[in-house]
């Protein structure tokens, strides 16, 4: 039997069509769906943690966006101050996007290897140990800045990777402090 449409003057004459009738299932809990994420093994429930390849994905595309966005603010402010009084405004916006799309690659291409790099050096860091600890992303942050910088030099590789393993300990610091509230 097709769907009919309710119409105000037969609606006592019409019967409507309710496909899960057959099923025998109570209609009110057919659509209460789990709220908590399923796992097939029990012993994924247990980890709270996103797999290497997830991670990868994560890290990577978040680097990317964050040094796109920075380095097309940077092009933004540049090509401001690159016009001239006697520019066009058409001019004046090529300047502009042109400075925008320019830093905003190069910006973006940078962080995301190194989102790469971090990823990479985390999920190999916590698979050798096989704990997830602030410990996993000071190495991580350590090893990713020294990698990075290793081209200029030992001197630049050592202050690369004393600062990334600074700031990958502060912001794993406030992202479990803020992490916590919840």
């Amino acid at each position: 039997m097709a769907y009919q449409p309710k119409h105000n003057n037969d609606d006592h004459n019409r019967r409507l069509y309710n496909p899960y009738q057959d099923l025998q299932i109570p209609i009110q809990t057919l659509y209460q769906l789990p709220t908590s994420a399923e796992y097939l093994f029990s012993e994924h429930s247990l980890k709270k943690r996103r797999s290497w390849s997830e991670n990868l994905a994560y890290y990577t595309g978040v680097c990317y966006l964050a040094g796109s966005l920075v380095g097309a603010a940077k092009g933004l402010v540049d090509g401001v101050r690159a016009s001239e009084p006697g520019d066009t405004m058409k001019l004046r916006v090529n300047r502009i996007l042109n400075g925008s799309g320019h830093a905003g690659r190069k910006f973006g291409n940078r962080a995301g290897v190194i989102g790469l790099l971090y990823s990479g050096i985390e999920s190999g860091v916590e698979k050798i140990r096989d704990t997830d600890d602030i410990v996993n992303s000071v190495v991580a942050g350590l090893g990713t800045g020294a990698v990075y910088r290793a081209a200029a030099g030992v001197r630049s590789a050592a202050v690369a990777g004393a600062v990334g393993g600074v700031v990958s300990a502060l912001a794993k610091d406030v992202v479990m402090s803020n992490f916590d509230a919840f």
